[in-house]
């Protein structure tokens, strides 16, 4: 009741105001053998539509009505509510219509619709229309469904579809996952909220943030700043963050290395970058099928971008003998060399899967590849970057060419390891699963990220020609080390020029295909 005095107020300001958006008459057809279906085109801005309805019976303005439906997510173009679970033939519909726009609710009130206005169809699709853009669009998200509770129709909310579903829409499509950054989604993407990072002992801590994630012209931006620019200088090596938090939404999402609270003192520093994570642990999760990411990756030094996935269930066991994947890894770096002279910074990048029976087992060498760029780099531009995830292995792809085939063999990952060649008598955790691909013949969730630093992915045998690497991934000073050498590697992040968004991941759509 609160919710909906809220949004009677929330009107009378709108109304006020004067209206910015004019909802179009829904498309309403008839579904067979019954059932009705409405749907509004997409525009940007829109958030959410509801659906509420009487069959037969007048409903007045914004009164409740029989059916109401909340529907929180676009499929094929169209904000959609099917609902196969009544008969409206011969009968009238009498219904209206909310819609969110750029935060703000407008109404379409004391409508009506019979059977004889439109022509009874299979599936009633909408008309075709161009590609549009989504928000946060997943398979399981409520709305659009029968009856008045937003439930999807059954055989319709899962892939492969029953045949009386409409075919054009995701799942049915084969489309899983659809995120064109509309608006920024936290129903979908999860902050977290940690100064443990990957384990890596990175210099960046992770916080929910909208200077650091953002949604800007249907992009994603995760951007490093400065912790001393929300604190001080002097918070780096004398105050205390605290991450632990005390609402559900604000709380630390990770202890491991000290994650939730960290002092600084003259020999220890607070992580002083704070930077994003984000991920799809609790809203989204697939095994097999086609990722594509469209993404431009950051400029500067020492900055750690990531696009990869994580299993939602430790199936095998503790890391990495339940899998991780990444799908892109990059250093920042313009002028960021290896033993051989091969630029190793943004000019390329790399994709690698971990596996083993334990830490330190892991046969991730076998599974690795990278990519240099011909002229420019990987930050100089929107790159497509694709994972094709079946029963018998992976393929990794770079602008649709082909950059790493992970095949085990009929034998799995297993042989594959030589894992009993090299320590015989150890275990296989994978030996209970049919599947060759084990352990990756799970479901596994999506994370995009920029790191900073750290003491692992940044080799002290790389060679930085501007300076030197300004710590040893030995030192136990290394964070404090980096950040007493800020007036070298800052300015590469070239935070004075576009908002700093040089040094931002930058993502302009995330999708995943049944395969």
């Amino acid at each position: 009741m609160a919710r909906f005095v809220f949004f009677l107020v929330g009107l009378a300001v709108l109304w006020a105001q004067g209206l910015a958006y004019s909802i179009p008459t829904p498309e309403i057809s008839l579904l067979s053998p019954q059932g009705i279906r409405f749907a509004i085109p997409t525009n940007p801005g829109i958030s959410l539509v509801a659906f509420h309805y009487n069959i037969d019976t007048p409903l007045y303005k914004v009164d409740a009505g029989q059916y109401n439906v909340d529907v929180t997510y676009a499929s094929g173009g169209y904000w959609v509510h099917q609902n196969t679970g009544i008969s409206v033939a011969g009968k009238n519909v009498y219904y209206w219509v909310l819609v969110v726009y750029n935060g703000g609710g407008y109404t379409l009130t004391e409508q009506s619709w019979s059977d004889g206005t439109a022509p009874v169809v299979t599936q009633a699709p909408p008309a075709p229309v161009s590609p549009t853009t989504s928000s946060g669009t997943v398979t399981s998200a409520p709305g659009g469904g029968s009856g008045g509770g937003g439930s999807v129709a059954p055989g319709c909310s899962s892939y492969p579809c029953d045949a009386a579903c409409d075919m054009t829409v995701m799942p049915c499509n084969g489309l899983l996952f659809e995120d064109t950054f509309d608006t920024f989604n936290l129903d979908v993407w999860e902050h977290e909220i940690t100064a443990g990072g990957g384990g890596n002992w990175e210099f960046q801590y992770y916080t929910n943030n909208r200077s650091n994630s953002y949604v800007r012209d249907n992009t994603l931006f995760l951007k490093p700043t400065l912790t001393s620019d929300k604190y001080s200088e002097s918070f780096i090596t004398s105050g205390t963050l605290d991450l632990w938090g005390a609402a559900p939404a604000d709380l630390c999402t990770g202890n491991a290395y000290y994650g939730c609270q960290r002092s600084g003192s003259s020999s220890n520093a607070v992580n002083p970058v704070q930077s994003a994570r984000v991920r799809t642990v609790d809203s989204f999760a697939f095994k097999y099928g086609r990722i594509e990411v469209e993404a431009k990756m950051p400029t500067g030094d020492w900055l750690w971008p990531a696009i990869w996935l994580l299993p939602k269930r430790n199936s095998y066991g503790g890391w990495p003998a339940s899998g991780e994947i990444d799908m892109v890894e990059s250093r920042g770096n313009l002028n960021l060399f290896d033993e051989s002279g091969v630029n190793v910074g943004v000019n390329q990048m790399g994709s690698t899967m971990h596996w083993g029976p334990y830490w330190p087992l892991n046969a991730w060498p076998k599974t690795h590849a990278t990519k240099n760029l011909d002229s420019g780099h990987f930050g100089m531009g929107f790159h497509k970057y694709a994972l094709e995830w079946t029963s018998s292995g992976m393929k990794f792809y770079v602008d649709d060419e082909l950059l790493l085939d992970a095949d085990p063999g009929a034998d799995g990952f297993w042989e594959f390891g030589e894992f009993e060649t090299v320590h015989p008598g150890i275990d296989n955790p994978w030996v209970g699963s049919s599947a060759k691909v084990a352990p990756f013949d799970q479901e596994f969730y999506i994370i995009l990220n920029v790191a900073v630093g750290g003491t692992n992915y940044f080799s002290d045998n790389l060679v930085n020609t501007a300076y030197d690497k300004p710590w040893l991934n030995s030192s136990p000073t290394a964070l404090l080390d980096f950040w007493n050498a800020k007036d070298q590697w800052y300015p590469t992040w070239n935070p004075t020029v576009n908002k700093g968004e040089d040094a931002a991941m930058q993502i302009k759509s995330v999708r995943v295909w049944a395969i």
